[in-house]
């Protein structure tokens, strides 16, 4: 007889969590060892009760699941990450597989699929819903963009506003450039970083060191 598989269930939405409790409670092999509401929540868990998978939905307040993600991968290797969300962008699969999630799967995935997925994820299995997989597929089949798709001069001091928490209008005052113009300019950079708003444009500016660290 082998050992079931503990598992911890994060998601913000308690109805959610509770439906994926009532499930999983009633599987033999399975056992809930906690459920959290957030990625912070989820990390103190997951110190306390180590267990073997992680449930982790991906859009949360205070910490989200990609964040929670990379820390409980980095700092305890042991436990899988499996994603479990309705969202299947492009942005939001690349982020949770960059971060070290064992799978991704999404909300509408049937019962006894998501429950071989958990099975899977903690035998360190990669497990990922049809759609998730063929969409990492095209991507790979993608020819890289070219090198040269920096962010200029002009988008990095758009964008170093942005990081000090400026509006459009208050960056177009200061850059003397009209707000339709600085919103072209963080189009751009948008597609050169590869993210989908302006907090996330930040942050992979500053670990690309094309932004200066802010002062502690």
């Amino acid at each position: 007889m082998t050992d079931n598989v503990r598992v911890l269930v994060v998601d913000d939405h308690p109805v959610v969590r509770s439906g994926l409790i009532g499930m999983l409670a009633v599987t033999d092999d399975i056992e809930v060892v906690g459920e959290a509401g957030d990625g912070e929540e989820a990390l103190a868990l997951v110190e306390s009760t180590r267990p073997d998978v992680v449930l982790m939905d991906l859009r949360m307040p205070r910490r989200d699941g990609v964040s929670a993600t990379g820390a409980i991968v980095s700092g305890y290797p042991a436990t899988k990450v499996l994603v479990l969300t309705t969202y299947d962008t492009d942005t939001d699969i690349l982020h949770a597989v960059e971060a070290g999630a064992a799978g991704y799967l999404l909300k509408d995935t049937p019962h006894t699929e998501l429950l071989d997925g958990i099975r899977a994820a903690s035998r360190g299995e990669t497990v990922l819903a049809p759609p998730v997989a063929a969409r990492l597929m095209s991507r790979l089949r993608t020819p890289a963009a070219p090198a040269a798709v920096q962010p200029s001069p002009r988008e990095l001091e758009v964008l170093a506003a942005v990081a000090r928490g400026l509006s459009n209008a208050e960056i177009g005052r200061e850059l003397f450039i009209g707000e339709a113009t600085v919103k072209t300019h963080l189009q751009r950079l948008f597609t050169k970083l590869d993210v989908d708003d302006r907090t996330r444009a930040v942050t992979v500016a500053l670990e690309r060191g094309l932004l200066p660290s802010p002062r502690r």
